[in-house]
Formats: structure tokens, sequence, C-alpha cells
């Protein structure tokens, strides 16, 4: 039995608020969509490219402080998806 009681896998995980992690991974899914949605068009290419790297970054940095699996999981996530939307902003014009 789950010393957290019933529905404590929607939560944390252990019972303690991770504030920063949980920042940074709503940032970096926010950074993902916006890499995603822009990589495909042509003339957006320095939003695409600027918005994956930001999401790199951030998910570096959030797996680096998370504690829990969760929070892992949906950078992990999200972090791919900003290096999609990275790479094919670069392949479309690159950074500049």
């Amino acid at each position: 039995m789950s010393p957290y009681g019933p529905g404590s896998r929607l939560h944390a995980g252990d019972g303690k608020a991770h504030p920063l992690a949980d920042t940074l991974a709503g940032v970096t899914l926010i950074l993902a969509a916006i890499a995603i949605a822009t990589c495909m068009f042509r003339s957006l290419h320095l939003l695409a490219s600027w918005t994956g790297l930001a999401g790199i970054v951030t998910a570096a940095w959030g797996q680096y402080v998370s504690a829990t699996t969760r929070e892992r999981f949906v950078l992990v996530c999200a972090g791919v998806a900003s290096a999609a939307g990275f790479g094919i902003g670069l392949a479309h014009g690159g950074l500049y």
C-alpha cells in the first residue's frame, strides 16, 4: 500500500513539491510545441531553431535537477521534440 494514498501517481511521486523541475518541464513543453509547429515553415526557421535550442537547454537543466520519473519522462519527450524542431530549423536555414 502506498504511503501517499490513492492517486499519488499523478503527483510528484515522492510526496514533495518540485517547483523548479515542474517549471522547467512546462517551459520545455511550450518550447517544444513552438519549435515543432514552426519548423514546418521554411520562413520561420529562426524561430524554430532558437526555440528548439532553448528547449534542449531547459530539458538538460531539468534532467539535472529532476527528482522523479514523471518529471524525467516529460523532460525527455519534450527535449526530443525540441531537438527535432531544432534540427529541422537548422536544415531550413539555421540560427541566423
